[in-house]
């Protein structure tokens, strides 16, 4: 784990996603979260490889920032892909743990934008 491991990670949401957290408060997780028994996120330096991987085929999305204090002992860096630590949470997201959120949008670079709060 890091020395400092990061205190705001990312969620990619689809529109239909984001309008049930929304609505909801909460989200339990995508179809590969369900079958994996946690809310995949990602730190601000994987979310591009991320979406890239994941998402790059699809339209509609939505990054969610995620404060990660608020979770505790449900929130775990774990192993992933090419062995780097991933914040993994073993709880459903609550919408008042979401610290910004907008549609996903890249730069100049092609790397996606962080959401930012008002």
């Amino acid at each position: 784990m890091p020395d400092v491991p990061d205190t705001t990670a990312y969620k990619v949401l689809t529109g239909e996603q984001m309008a049930a957290l929304e609505r909801d408060g909460t989200f339990t997780g995508a179809p590969v979260d369900l079958a994996d028994g946690y809310i995949h996120l990602s730190t601000a330096a994987q979310l591009t490889a991320t979406v890239e991987k994941h998402f790059a085929a699809q339209s509609d999305l939505h990054v969610v920032a995620v404060d990660l204090a608020a979770f505790g002992p449900s929130l775990k860096w774990e192993e992933a892909r090419a062995g780097e630590l991933f914040p993994h949470l073993y709880t459903p997201l609550l919408l008042e743990t979401v610290i910004a959120y907008s549609p996903l949008t890249r730069d100049d670079d092609g790397k996606v934008k962080l959401p930012v709060t008002g």
